[in-house]
């Protein structure tokens, strides 16, 4: 299903027509988002050195930086070779944005959504866009768009360090634009720069088309593809592109979800994930031993799930144990079976775990919890390749491949004197580390969004997302429980949201986690102020639960309340999103609000 727009919508038209009832400033701010909903989703967190665009990562750099990078691109690659680097790059980050700009405001209008983009490279310092002209049918596939570009930081760097010549150079930025509109339209979509500072014009000026309705389109397609060929752009590109318009603008995020394809699936992009998913597949090939390492929650019997998935034992068992749940008289037994009569009770012989995963992986959680004794029979079992099930004589030869697993030193616990240094040694043939969640940070948006997907599915719930709040929230919270916390909180936000009310922290934050955050976010200065965080007792204060005795919830709606969103909504000329931010709330909490008093 695709976002539908009325047809031949001019944004120009549309302002026009808004100045017969409104300021310049009401306009500006009545189209959701606005600047300021979008400057609300810039956060700068100085305790960790982290600087976030709602969910995702961004860098604040020099534009001398930026300038030396390209200087060196075309001393390294040429001219022609450095323009189509710096232009996809551009591509992808307009994708990039028009993804943030779906998911965050699924609900706004088409129109408001494309002029997103403009606004986004104005907030990011990169230039100061001025529409002229912007036409487009979503459903036709038409488009048309004619804006200047005042300011441009890339004909800053490339006009100090060339001068002015004849070619235009604002290449990363035609990129930009060119895949901001390919990701709304579904289809290539290719910005031409027809005047530029660099080649001698007073400013920039950018025209974009469907790449069909260009004369010569080839010569600006093969900037946009590794082999510079237009053909590959037609056939790689514009579906990839598609895709991602059809699945943000019907669902809101993106497809894929742990564990639903029946396969494992390991979620991030943070180098230190990156690090540890590189060794798994480096070791999944052999038959060596494994170890993994890491706190609780962070993840490790997915990860040797994924280990044995990708090894050539897939299609064979995997059998897991939990070494610390098992008493320590009946661990022998788990892991080598029994045989009839070895004891009172054994009224029939049954295989061990070891036999179970014959040909497969076994893997062992918890390791260090094991006994001595247990040690020692493990040890064997691994030296030999072989066991015995209790009562029994028989040899029973075993093809499995181990992988352990703990949360503890293994190397302090036999140091300790608590763990068998000969086995520790067996067990160490490859370990590798994972990760705990505030060191992959990262990765948290992608976690996000994929536990919320799960959890609406399987609990018949229909969220719309998080509230910006709550996004940034989480990106500084510590997570001492990890992934398994997250998890825990996303379900419990699901759960406790009403219909079409996006997550807020007091339905995530309800148990005395501590949220003392440094967060910084741009005030309507322009300059950097401290974002106030909710402490453990207001979270507690904004619970419904705690309001119950107060009698002012949701559950029952009060006249006093009423007249309050009344009044705000009047004095913002029914502007809802601005009314919400006068009365400190998100737009779809006063939207929910505002339709359970029959306002809206």
């Amino acid at each position: 299903m695709r976002r539908t727009a009325p047809s031949r919508l001019s944004l120009s038209e549309l302002q026009r027509r808004a100045q017969l009832t409104r300021t310049s400033a009401d306009i500006d701010e009545g189209a959701t988002p606005t600047l300021r909903d979008l400057t609300e989703t810039l956060v700068f967190s100085p305790g960790d050195g982290r600087i976030w665009l709602n969910d995702q990562r961004i860098v604040l750099w020099r534009s001398s930086t930026y300038g030396a990078l390209r200087r060196e691109l075309i001393a390294s690659l040429g001219h022609e070779q450095a323009r189509s680097l710096l232009t996809r790059v551009g591509f992808a980050a307009g994708v990039r944005d028009a993804e943030l700009v779906l998911n965050m405001w699924p609900d706004s209008d088409a129109a408001n959504l494309f002029h997103a983009g403009p606004r986004m490279h104005k907030l990011e310092g990169i230039v100061r866009p001025e529409t002229i002209s912007f036409e487009f049918d979503i459903a036709k596939g038409d488009f048309f768009a004619d804006f200047w570009w005042h300011d441009s930081s890339e004909d800053d760097e490339h006009i100090a360090a060339f001068g002015v010549g004849t070619e235009p150079a604002c290449w990363m930025q035609v990129g930009y634009a060119s895949g901001y509109a390919t990701a709304f339209m579904g289809k290539m979509i290719v910005y031409r720069e027809v005047a530029c500072r660099s080649s001698g014009a007073d400013a920039c000026r950018i025209t974009g088309r469907p790449a069909e309705h260009w004369d010569n389109a080839d010569d600006d397609l093969r900037y946009f593809a590794t082999d510079a060929s237009a053909a590959h752009v037609r056939r790689t590109l514009v579906p990839v592109v598609s895709e991602i318009s059809r699945r943000t603008s019907s669902s809101g995020s993106r497809d894929g979800l742990p564990g639903e394809t029946g396969r494992p699936e390991l979620i991030g992009i943070s180098s230190s994930f990156s690090t540890a998913r590189h060794l798994i597949e480096r070791v999944a090939p052999t038959q060596a031993t494994v170890l993994f390492t890491g706190a609780s929650g962070v993840g490790k019997e997915l990860f040797a799930q994924t280990l044995h998935s990708i090894s050539p034992r897939a299609a064979r068992p995997f059998i897991a144990i939990n070494c610390a749940a098992i008493p320590d008289t009946l661990i022998e037994s788990e892991l080598f079976g029994v045989e009839r009569g070895a004891f009172t009770g054994a009224s029939s012989s049954r295989p061990g775990r070891f036999e179970r995963a014959a040909g497969g992986t076994l893997f062992l959680d918890e390791i260090a919890s094991l006994s001595f004794v247990a040690q020692g029979k493990l040890l064997r079992a691994l030296q030999e390749r072989c066991i015995e099930r209790v009562g029994g004589t028989k040899v029973i030869p075993v093809d499995v491949r181990v992988v352990a697993a703990t949360n503890v030193s293994l190397r302090d616990e036999v140091a300790a004197g608590r763990f068998r240094e000969d086995l520790y040694f067996r067990l160490n043939v490859f370990p590798i580390t994972l990760p705990p969640l505030k060191d992959r940070r990262d990765d948290i948006p992608l976690l996000m969004e994929a536990f919320l997907k799960r959890y609406c599915i399987l609990h018949n719930r229909d969220v719309p997302g998080f509230t910006p709040k709550a996004v940034q929230t989480l990106l500084q919270y510590d997570f001492p429980g990890n992934i398994r916390e997250l998890q825990n909180l996303v379900e419990r936000g699901v759960i406790m949201t009403g219909p079409d009310e996006p997550i807020d922290l007091h339905h995530l934050f309800r148990s005395g986690e501590l949220l003392a955050l440094q967060v910084l976010s741009l005030g309507d200065s322009g300059k950097l102020i401290e974002a106030a965080q909710p402490s453990e007792e207001s979270t507690r204060r904004a619970s419904p639960s705690s309001k119950k005795a107060s009698n002012t919830d949701s559950q029952r709606p009060s006249g006093k309340e009423a007249a309050e969103y009344r009044r705000a909504l009047v004095s913002a000329r029914y502007n809802v999103a601005e009314a919400a931010r006068r009365l400190g709330l998100t737009r779809a909490q006063l939207a929910y609000r505002l339709k359970r008093h029959g306002l809206l």
